[in-house]
């Protein structure tokens, strides 16, 4: 779409980058099932050689998340963490990397258990902690990175602020992004040089598809992940792609309403007299409200709660009927996880527990059905 610029969000996420098929006129972009394309002779190409480089419904989405992040370049990968696992490429031996200390189990895998051994140095800090973030850069220091909110404390970082800081010391700001999306949060106009994305979760947004993207604005980022992803094959496969433009369709209208359950079901468990505490960016008394109101246009829809009986855990786990005990987040239906044993189970116990992801903590992934049906669910699994 040529005006594609002048449009506003949710016009953007309906009717995507190009806003139909050039070829045919389709308004579902079509699913190009090819591996590989024909050349018209030595030398010519369509533009199109091989889908591990480059594919048209892949492309298509790619584009179309950019300019949701208002961004200039979209890169498209198999997963999140293949996303995330291309921008730690970017980095050599000895280079140090700050990292938000609170954030999904399987990012702290890749930063501990993967890269550290290839040399990539890292410290697990308290980025909501300006000062911290300061005491923590040294001469190695290369950048920082920050899950906000994060995962699953809903711990919020000042981008902004962050970012000037990493600035006066040559870092760059690599941000997930997958909690709130670009409908709530634009972490490149906060000065961050890299958004990354898991779009299995809210840009997907129906739980049937895995999906990874690298956002930014740098020429020379850019170069570099897609030759990452040329070398390594993690790439977005052209139905899965497909299946992210349609849910990116109804990313706006999804989050809301789930944003709308969430900050009802929040207020219902604060007082609740099974639950200890409710961490919800939502809720003015949570310590990231007023950063969130200042950098985000939304709160979103993930909530941890702890309750002050570890033996409800397994009742509520067990009870719940409309919300299903599952992994995962960002789709229509609203999951319950248990990060002790499930999304953060391969992080040290010492680590969890100074996080305050104890066995008493549960988390939600806040979906779109009836708000009513919602909350009787979790009074009946609470007791």
């Amino acid at each position: 779409m040529s005006e594609g610029s002048c449009l506003r969000f949710e016009t953007t996420a309906v009717h995507g980058d190009k806003g139909y098929d050039p070829l045919t006129g389709a308004i579902s972009f079509p699913i190009y099932q090819s591996s590989t394309f024909r050349h018209g002779g030595l030398n010519e190409s369509t533009g199109y050689d091989y889908s591990r480089l480059l594919n048209p419904t892949s492309e298509e989405v790619e584009n179309t998340v950019a300019k949701l992040e208002e961004a200039k370049y979209g890169i498209g990968f198999s997963t999140g963490l293949a996303a995330i696992d291309a921008v730690l490429r970017l980095f050599k031996p000895g280079d140090h990397i700050l990292i938000s200390d609170d954030l999904y189990g399987g990012t702290f895998r890749l930063f501990r258990e993967i890269y550290s051994v290839y040399g990539i140095k890292h410290s697990f800090i308290d980025t909501t902690d300006l000062d911290e973030i300061v005491r923590n850069i040294n001469e190695n220091t290369k950048a920082i990175f920050i899950e906000t909110p994060s995962n699953p404390m809903m711990k919020v970082t000042d981008i902004k602020a962050a970012a000037e800081i990493a600035k006066l010391n040559n870092l760059i700001v690599i941000v997930d992004n997958t909690f709130l999306t670009p409908y709530f949060q634009k972490p490149l106009n906060l000065g961050a040089d890299i958004v990354v994305h898991s779009g299995t979760k809210f840009l997907g947004g129906h739980n049937d598809t895995l999906a990874g993207f690298v956002v930014t604005n740098s020429d020379a980022i850019k170069e570099k992940i897609i030759y990452y992803k040329k070398a390594t094959g993690a790439v977005l496969s052209p139905f899965d792609s497909w299946l992210i433009l349609r849910g990116i369709k109804t990313l706006h209208i999804r989050m809301d309403k789930s944003q709308d359950n969430a900050i009802k079901i929040a207020e219902f468990l604060r007082v609740h007299p099974k639950v200890e505490e409710v961490f919800y960016v939502g809720l003015p008394e949570s310590k990231g409200y007023v950063i969130s109101k200042k950098q985000s246009s939304g709160f979103g829809a993930m909530i941890s709660f702890k309750v002050k009986d570890k033996a409800d855990v397994a009742e509520i786990l067990k009870n719940v009927k409309v919300i299903t005990f599952a992994e995962s987040l960002g789709g229509v239906e609203t999951l319950i996880t248990y990060p002790q044993t499930q999304t953060h189970s391969e992080v040290p116990q010492e680590i969890k527990d100074r996080l305050g992801v104890t066995d008493k903590l549960l988390r939600l992934s806040v979906g779109i059905e009836n708000i009513e049906d919602l909350i009787q669910d979790l009074k009946k699994a609470l007791g």
